[in-house]
């Protein structure tokens, strides 16, 4: 008899939680939420839940409640820690949960993101990732100035004008993920000797130029970090129309889509499979996991009142491009198992708000899902990548060499 394989689990952090209103709950943490203690905390009890992995939200423009301007709503947490930094702080004060920071590719360089990334992936000794995050909002092109965007509305995000201009971005998001991916590769796993007797720090012949001549970037290399532990850290995105499902299917690891029930969500999987196969990577494991936003209690009244609760502080009803879950950890075990049979791997779960639905995650749905037989009882692997079962690529740059030596 086959037996299906383990749910992934992994958790989204953002401020006091997903819902605007989180920061008012009567256990949030809102004088804290700049401080290393509190991340640290929120990691920790991820770790002790045995999520696969963390994300951490980042931007460069101020959360705003409108799509392409700031607002000036003083009743919502605006600002925000770099996620990347986060991700360096509680790395030493954790030992098996991924750590997977955001990174807004459109107004960064991938160097600078991969020495960072592959240097996170040091502190973490083998657990680290990253987001691949696009922006197209007009005010955070305006922080930079060196490049331009026209206002982009709900209305018209479906006109030939933006779809060509939103395939522009994400194409070039894929060139970002591929250098990136390149300069992890361009320091052999043994290129450092460190060889006091004889003086020899570093075989420089195990030392690769990337030579990436792209439309928008141009990169020689090699990094100045070695490769990271992982080889490749996981590099994960989020998706929502076929445009991004391409970016997921051509560059990530672990692909976030956001359906709204077992049908699409089994439509999506078999969109991205198309479009891996298209992407000639088949033969690669690429996880696709759903997510959803969740408001846990121990009655189903409990978690809709408090739902209820937080919109009226907001003034609005809560809403989210993912599914909102209000119920318990019990019938939340009921929609993982069964969505899980459209083709999805895992979940990313969005706690509506921290701590609560976090503890609602590790400490109620986790013994859940572990008593259905669905989720881990233990860490078996010390990598994020053992987690996902994905295995450690050989090194392009090596192989390559390995093969003109013959």
């Amino acid at each position: 008899m086959s037996v299906d394989p383990l749910l992934h689990l992994a958790v989204a952090l953002d401020g006091a939680g997903w819902h605007p209103a989180a920061w008012r709950a009567p256990d949030a943490r809102p004088r804290e939420l700049f401080r290393a203690r509190y991340w640290a905390d929120l990691v920790a009890e991820a770790e002790a839940g045995l999520l696969d992995f963390v994300t951490i939200e980042d931007s460069f423009g101020v959360q705003s409640s409108a799509f392409n301007e700031v607002d000036d709503r003083i009743d919502q947490v605006r600002g925000r820690l770099d996620a990347v930094l986060i991700a360096a702080r509680v790395a030493p004060v954790t030992e098996r949960i991924g750590i997977v920071p955001t990174a807004v590719s459109t107004h960064t360089e991938p160097f600078h993101v991969s020495k960072a990334i592959a240097s996170l992936d040091y502190a973490a000794t083998g657990r680290a990732g990253l987001r691949v995050q696009l922006s197209a909002r007009q005010y955070e092109f305006a922080l930079f100035g060196r490049r331009t965007q026209q206002p982009i509305s709900f209305e018209d995000i479906n006109t030939p004008e933006v779809q060509a201009r939103m395939a522009e971005h994400f194409t070039e998001a894929a060139d970002y993920v591929e250098v990136v991916r390149r300069l992890w590769d361009s320091w052999e796993d043994d290129a450092e000797i460190r060889d006091a007797a004889t003086g020899r720090f570093v075989d420089r012949a195990k030392l690769h130029h990337i030579d990436f001549e792209g439309e928008w970037f141009d990169v020689r290399g090699p990094s100045i970090t070695p490769r990271p532990p992982q080889g490749q850290p996981v590099v994960t995105a989020l998706g929502h129309d076929t445009i991004p499902y391409r970016l997921i299917a051509r560059a990530a690891d672990v692909g976030f889509i956001t359906p709204h029930d077992r049908e699409q969500a089994r439509a999506i999987v078999e969109e991205i499979r198309a479009e891996q196969e298209s992407a000639c990577r088949t033969a690669e494991t690429l996880h696709v996991f759903g997510d959803v936003v969740v408001f846990l209690d121990d009655t189903a009244q409990a978690a809709q009142e408090r739902r209820a609760w937080l919109d009226e502080l907001a003034g609005q009803e809560y809403a989210s491009d993912a599914y909102i879950f209000a119920g318990t950890a019990s019938e939340l075990a009921d929609l993982l198992a069964d969505w899980r049979h459209a083709g999805l791997s895992g979940y990313r779960l969005r706690p509506a708000a921290l701590p609560h639905d976090l503890e609602q995650i590790t400490r109620r749905l986790v013994p859940e899902l572990q008593a259905r037989g669905l989720f881990r009882t233990a860490y078996e692997a010390t990598t994020l990548r053992g987690h996902l079962g994905l295995p450690r690529p050989v090194n392009r740059y090596a192989a390559d060499s390995a093969l003109a030596a013959v």
